[in-house]
């Protein structure tokens, strides 16, 4: 099977698939275009989130099995069109799921322990012990939304903090969660949780999933922490919500204006919403990296790896 790899990832990739057989060739620097135009002559595609895979894409796809993505997320691509074709739609989230977990606890903690906050104000020389005061993880409870992969792996890791851990997914029966997590519904998440973590995947159901309404239903101000996609945050909301403190701190990996064919943000473009969250010591920011570590970047290939091998064999 000829495949190629647009995403710049582990050689792990291109060494399994080839040992399997299969013809790799690699050309990272593809836009959508350019792809459009050779997508007929493969049986295989690994593809950046940078490029869409949308309709007249897949019309043009007349040899593909499979597309994979080397993460999680799958926004980028109409996979139930895809589907329709008889293309297999793959993606390899075992593969950073630790790294996930790891993350969105490290982003807790510097929220609860203003550790971003305090090391800025010691590298100018300042010295605010009782300003930095923190809070503790213990005896509070934590409210996961989304008990996948990354939820799971983030639950995992809040194992030795000695807090109430609570879970929420609509997509899944009864009985997902091991004994030291209770699953709960959303309105019961919402009465009980003191910080909630977003392990969802963006879909139409999601987007902008966390907004006005949802924010007010919760019982008591609350911390939030978002892995997961930008958008299933409205930001607007989310900064009015932490002006009146009903959200007390926001931790994100994650922000609804990314452009995932760029790697930047242009801070002139940018709106005042976005623009409270960099000025607010409430707020943690990272550029989207809870799932990169140098562990995650081989996992991640080998997993996909041995999924696209197994999909071209059938």
């Amino acid at each position: 099977m000829r495949i190629l790899l647009t995403d710049s990832t582990h050689p792990v990739l291109q060494q399994k698939l080839e040992a399997a057989g299969h013809q790799c060739q690699v050309q990272t620097d593809m836009d959508y275009h350019t792809l459009l135009g050779q997508v007929d002559q493969y049986d295989a595609l690994v593809v950046r989130s940078k490029i869409v895979i949308d309709r007249p894409f897949l019309d043009r796809a007349r040899h593909l099995k499979c597309i994979g993505r080397v993460g999680a997320g799958m926004e980028t691509i109409d996979v139930d069109y895809a589907e329709s074709l008889g293309i297999r739609c793959l993606n390899s989230p075992e593969g950073n799921r630790d790294a996930v977990g790891e993350h969105a606890v490290g982003l807790l903690l510097a929220l609860a322990d203003k550790i971003a906050a305090a090391d800025k104000e010691v590298r100018q020389g300042l010295w605010r012990r009782e300003a930095n005061r923190g809070f503790e993880i213990k005896g509070r409870t934590v409210g996961i939304i989304g008990f996948g992969n990354m939820g799971a792996a983030f639950a995992q890791r809040l194992q030795g903090f000695e807090c109430n851990i609570v879970a929420y997914d609509k997509y899944k029966p009864s009985g997902y969660a091991p004994a030291y997590v209770h699953e709960v519904s959303l309105a019961d998440l919402q009465q009980q949780a003191d910080i909630v973590s977003l392990h969802v995947p963006l879909t139409d159901e999601t987007h902008y999933m966390v907004d006005s309404q949802f924010l007010a239903a919760f019982a008591k101000p609350f911390c939030l922490v978002n892995t997961s996609r930008g958008a299933v945050v409205h930001t607007a909301d989310l900064v009015e919500a932490m002006r009146q403190e009903q959200v007390l701190g926001a931790a994100l990996d994650v922000i609804e204006y990314e452009d995932m064919s760029k790697d930047g943000l242009d801070l002139n473009t940018l709106p005042d919403d976005f623009r409270y969250l960099l000025g607010s010591p409430r707020c943690v920011l990272t550029p989207h990296v809870a799932g990169w570590t140098v562990e995650s970047k081989y996992k991640l290939a080998s997993v996909l790896a041995d999924k696209i091998i197994a999909e071209l064999n059938n």
